[in-house]
């Protein structure tokens, strides 16, 4: 993978970062960094703004800009646009929704199936992780005091749940469906309402 896509994938993954810690993490010179970002910039791939701090000069945080993200979007993203359209067109919303209803039961049973070893609701949030990440969510799972924070990097339906909002919806109930009603599991940051992340926080009842 060459640097910039590092630069990409990681800012895509972590959010805003200074060219300093681009630099350590890649073993490169901080003015290295510097340059592959100014290139970046001036692709529209990402900008920066100034953070002050208690001394010295403001830290520049670099971030992806729009085009930045879409350099990670999925490439069949507008085929399963059109193919909304032309069900919606097709069938009405009636047939849209049964469209979504039966992905969402055919997902679910798939991820049923892997947990179906699972006994506790890390080792299911595990699995499930590892279940989105290969479905190109770019998913991690961190465990804190307040239960588990389910992040989702990337959503590659991101233009087709613009479009059809239920899709969104539909993986929410995935979720709760799979983990069952003891399991409280909220949105706190989505895609599709400008955030850079979905992130849903998970705790037992």
């Amino acid at each position: 993978m060459k640097t910039i896509e590092k630069i990409l994938y990681h800012i895509k993954c972590d959010g805003p970062v200074t060219a300093k810690v681009l630099a350590d993490k890649f073993q490169l010179t901080t003015m290295g960094v510097r340059q592959h970002l100014q290139a970046m910039e001036e692709q529209g791939l990402v900008d920066s703004y100034d953070v002050k701090v208690k001394v010295g000069r403001p830290t520049r945080h670099w971030q992806l800009t729009s085009q930045g993200h879409h350099r990670f979007s999925d490439h069949h993203s507008e085929l399963a646009v059109q193919t909304l359209d032309a069900v919606n067109d097709l069938f009405g919303q009636q047939g849209l929704q049964a469209i979504i209803a039966k992905r969402e039961q055919q997902t679910l049973h798939h991820y049923q199936a892997a947990i179906a070893d699972c006994h506790d609701l890390k080792s299911k949030l595990v699995t499930l992780t590892e279940l989105r990440q290969h479905d190109g969510y770019m998913a991690e799972l961190i465990c804190d005091d307040n239960g588990f924070l389910l992040i989702e990097n990337h959503c590659p339906i991101c233009l087709a749940a613009s479009h059809c909002p239920s899709l969104c919806q539909s993986e929410l109930a995935i979720f709760q469906q799979l983990l069952g009603n003891s399991t409280l599991i909220q949105r706190q940051e989505h895609i599709i309402t400008g955030q850079r992340r979905c992130a849903y926080r998970i705790t037992s009842k």
